[in-house]
């Protein structure tokens, strides 16, 4: 599948959300409804890579500026995606200076999911990034690998439009991209499946 393919399946949607969003701004109501259900589950699962279990308070946050500024935004479904992006983490990034807290992950789940066997690949870390686990496991790696892991696999965004999100090169977000799904890869086939239950990030046993 390759770094894209997760990217692809959500780009499959950018043409119904170019319509969406056109008629949302003709004021169609259910049209920013149907907007708001093609990029909510991507934008929620970048929020929680950044600011853990206050994602969805977040999302709300930046929801309630989209819908008020949508009459300003100009461009097609993957260009709305980048833009409700931006806004969202411009929303992120407030939040946390007001924790005064690094970005934190969420507390796992006991059955997130069956972990993948030793021989883990890129291909099998991407196809488990929309799982709180992996969501987890993203938090782990340094900030500009995990916001170019999330924005280019989770959001569905291509290199120009997160490293437009990000205000940095589209080489250097491919490149913190790469590494990053390198070290998803490495981290999801040293993990192994305990009986200890969850555990937040940073907290020892």
């Amino acid at each position: 599948m390759g770094q894209g393919g997760e990217s692809r399946r959500v780009q499959a949607y950018d043409g119904e959300l170019g319509v969406a969003v056109a008629r949302a701004q003709e004021g169609d109501e259910a049209a920013f409804a149907a907007a708001y259900r093609i990029v909510q589950p991507g934008l929620l699962g970048y929020l929680r890579g950044i600011v853990g279990d206050d994602a969805e308070d977040v999302a709300s946050d930046a929801w309630l500026e989209i819908a008020r500024d949508l009459g300003r935004f100009r461009g097609d479904g993957a260009g709305f995606r980048g833009w409700t992006a931006t806004i969202a983490r411009h929303r992120a990034l407030d939040h946390l200076r007001r924790l005064k807290v690094r970005p934190r992950a969420t507390v796992l789940e006991q059955d997130v999911l069956e972990l993948p066997g030793t021989h883990s690949t890129d291909d099998q870390a991407l196809e488990t990034l929309s799982t709180e686990y992996a969501l987890e496991l993203v938090a782990r790696l340094p900030r500009d690998q995990a916001e170019a892991v999330l924005l280019r696999v989770v959001v569905g965004l291509d290199g120009p439009a997160a490293a437009r999100v990000l205000g940095k090169r589209p080489g250097a977000v491919r490149t913190a991209a790469y590494r990053g799904l390198k070290s998803l890869a490495r981290l999801l086939g040293a993990e192994g499946v305990t009986d200890e239950g969850p555990r937040t990030l940073g907290e020892s046993r």
